[in-house]
């Protein structure tokens, strides 16, 4: 079966944004390029059904309007992103020219197949709790409002139903080696808890031993930013031995590294890879070389026929018999990575991660790596001319 291949064309900040789809795909570029866009037209693609059915659950009308229904999918203003006329937008999946009239008008349908963790996370837990969907206004993206519901259902329904809950660690949603990880970069001895407030529950940090407790206020901006993406992993990874979330194949996590230092991007790049390998197709936005060097580190050890251990090894992480299962799992999967030109409005492919392309976007792996190439000559200039 060929990779999906999705193709957007005039469409807000894009030109021309063609992605052929791998097991891990990577979008880079500046912001305000239409990675955030280009996420949420797939999703609309694959899971039309589902986005028209909970915005009927909770009163969303637009009247067959694509305007107002963009409006409401991608939130207050983005009417605008779909042009008419001349140069009009236009979606084309696999070869095929697909109509945004048509496409809103599709059957509703309950399941979904592709799971949205937004960049704009951290609000889900405004008040240390996740929000209901009607929390929000119907101009906030519909994305944002859906996750914020999901993670909210899985706590009402699962540990949240009672004081004293434990959210971290969880023995059955995480392997250990991870948790041990999360424990060391993010968590730093606390565990994650169910507390209450007056009547309200909430979540909280408090450390083994302590009768203190911490609200989401004072948590470290790392944390207020994670917490929010380990519901979204709790939410994949069922709590049984089936190894995903039944109908999803897709996940779409914009921007993982939000907030967080390098030893903890580590942590949760390794999260990702467990997505991965439990077959799930990963599509990641980003601003952070981090995830590149991971992509980079990943294609080299798979082109070179390494063992898969060497995975591991990028992490420092246990070579224990679930791990070594895992890296087996992800050595076959393939990595594609784009570039989205400001200056252009078109994609380029820049899966090679070469640094000595004569394609600059990819030499400078979508201009991730530019800074610091610049910096380390500026250094050796000044170092040169002192000698």
């Amino acid at each position: 079966m060929n990779n999906p291949r999705l193709q957007l064309k005039n469409v807000g900040q894009i030109e021309d944004a063609d992605i052929e789809f791998g097991d891990l795909t990577v979008l880079v570029g500046p912001q305000a390029t239409g990675k955030s866009i280009f996420l949420q037209f797939l999703r609309l693609l694959l899971d039309t059904g589902y986005v028209i059915d909970e915005m009927g659950t909770h009163g969303l009308v637009w009247n067959k309007d694509i305007g107002h229904f963009l409006d409401i999918y991608l939130g207050e203003g983005m009417r605008d992103v779909w042009r008419i006329g001349d140069n009009g937008s236009a979606i084309i999946f696999n070869g095929d020219p697909i109509e945004l009239s048509t496409l809103i008008r599709r059957k509703k349908r309950k399941k979904e197949s592709l799971f949205f963790i937004p960049a704009q996370r951290v609000l889900t837990l405004g008040r240390g709790w996740p929000r209901p969907f009607s929390d929000y206004g119907a101009s906030d993206p519909f994305s944002v409002r859906d996750f914020s519901e999901k993670i909210r259902l899985l706590m009402e329904t699962g540990w949240g139903r009672g004081e004293g809950g434990e959210i971290f660690p969880q023995t059955r949603r995480l392997k250990n080696e991870l948790r041990k990880l999360l424990d060391h970069t993010v968590f730093h001895g606390f565990g994650l808890r169910v507390d209450t407030y007056g009547s309200q529950k909430r979540l909280v940090l408090k450390a083994k031993g302590s009768e203190s407790t911490l609200p989401f206020m004072v948590w470290s901006a790392g944390q207020r930013e994670f917490v929010p993406l380990l519901m979204g992993f709790y939410w994949l990874l069922p709590p049984t031995k089936v190894s995903r979330k039944q109908d999803v194949e897709w996940v779409v996590i914009e921007e993982p590294e939000a907030g967080l230092h390098p030893n903890a991007i580590s942590a949760v790049l390794l999260l990702i890879l467990d997505l991965l390998s439990r077959g799930y197709h990963v599509c990641l936005s980003t601003h952070s070389p981090h995830v590149l060097d991971v992509v980079w580190a990943l294609k080299v050890i798979r082109e070179h026929q390494a063992p898969s251990i060497k995975i591991l090894d990028l992490f420092n992480a246990r070579k224990t018999d679930p791990m070594k299962e895992m890296a087996d799992a992800v050595l076959g999967k393939i990595a594609r990575v784009y570039y989205f030109d400001q200056k252009t409005g078109c994609t380029h492919d820049i899966s090679g991660l070469d640094p000595g392309s004569k394609e600059a976007s990819e030499a400078g792996w979508g201009g991730l790596s530019e800074f610091s190439g610049h910096v380390a000559d500026v250094v050796a200039n000044v170092v040169n001319a002192r000698g």
